[in-house]
Formats: C-alpha cells, sequence, structure tokens
C-alpha cells in the first residue's frame, strides 16, 4: 500500500466508526482463504461487514472516536466487523467462531462501551432488531384482535340464540 491508499483506507475506517454503533474485533490467526470467504458470506447474510485491517491505519481511524478504548484489543493479526444492527454482527461473529476454532473473539464494543469476547457472546443471545419489531408489532396488534373479538362476540351469541329458536320452533311443528 502506498500512502494515497494509505490515506483512503483510515478514512474509509473512519467513516465506519463514525456511522456504526457496534463493532466487533477478532483475531483471525491461520484461517484459510476459503474460512474467510465463508465468513464473510456469513456476515453479508447477517447485514455485517468484515474487513482485516493493518493494526496501525485502525488505531489511525479509532483516534478521537467513541470507539477509542478498542486500542488495546488491536494486537495480532486481528479483523474488524461492523453493523447497524448491533445484534446480528455479534451473533454472525459467535456463530462462525462456534464452527471456526481459529476464529477467536477478542472483544468488540457498543457505542463508547467496551465489551470483552463474553461480552459480545452475551449480545449475541439477545433477540435480533427484526424480531423485537415483529414482537412490537404483534403486540400492538393484540388489543386489536381481542376488541374485534369482543364486539363479535354478542353478535355471535344472539346468532346462535335465534338458530336454537327456530330449530325449536322447528321441532315443535
Amino acid at each position: 500500500m502506498d500512502r494515497t491508499e494509505k490515506r483512503e483506507f483510515v478514512a474509509e475506517l473512519s467513516n465506519v466508526f463514525a456511522s456504526t454503533s457496534m463493532i466487533v474485533v477478532t483475531r483471525n490467526n491461520g484461517m484459510t482463504v476459503a474460512d474467510v470467504t465463508a465468513l464473510r458470506r456469513k456476515m453479508r447474510e447477517a447485514g455485517a461487514n468484515f474487513k482485516v485491517a493493518k493494526n496501525r491505519l485502525a488505531l489511525l481511524a479509532l483516534d478521537g472516536t467513541r470507539f477509542d478504548g478498542l486500542k488495546p484489543l488491536m494486537k495480532g493479526p486481528t479483523a474488524i466487523s461492523w453493523s447497524a444492527d448491533p445484534v446480528a454482527v455479534a451473533k454472525a461473529a459467535v456463530d462462525f467462531a462456534k464452527t471456526n476454532e481459529k476464529f477467536v473473539l477478542v472483544g468488540g464494543a457498543l457505542g463508547a462501551q467496551v465489551l470483552d469476547a463474553s461480552g459480545v457472546k452475551a449480545l449475541s443471545e439477545l433477540p435480533s432488531l427484526d424480531s423485537l419489531r415483529a414482537k412490537l408489532l404483534g403486540l400492538l396488534a393484540a388489543p386489536a384482535t381481542r376488541i374485534a373479538g369482543v364486539l363479535q362476540a354478542p353478535a355471535g351469541q344472539l346468532a346462535r340464540v335465534f338458530a336454537a329458536y327456530a330449530d325449536s320452533k322447528s321441532e315443535a311443528a
């Protein structure tokens, strides 16, 4: 990389750090190209991004951001992952770490809060943003469904009474 490419890389990472709320730092020592390709595919499916970064350049990009606390984690062969949905990137990283022992979670940061590997794992166990939205919509729709059921119940009961009355009249005749 020449100086211009390095400046562009640092600027790109700075933009990432400014626009995201969750960063996961991992160690990828000894991973094959096929492993990294599978990891990138898994991250893309989760709506996350994965990038292997030179530590010195990543440290320059971290300067002045809310993710300054990640600096001690940037030692050795590291990579970073990020996503708009904090749970999605944590889930993707933890799931891949379960299947590949060369991919190790180092830690992460959720906003200004630095997380260790167990913190990232705990975050991955939360429901995703989409599932939380679905549950919230279900909770909001449930009262309307119940109200409709309550309003329809008297009419249904009245119809059953009329039907029973009609049946009793036809039996009497």
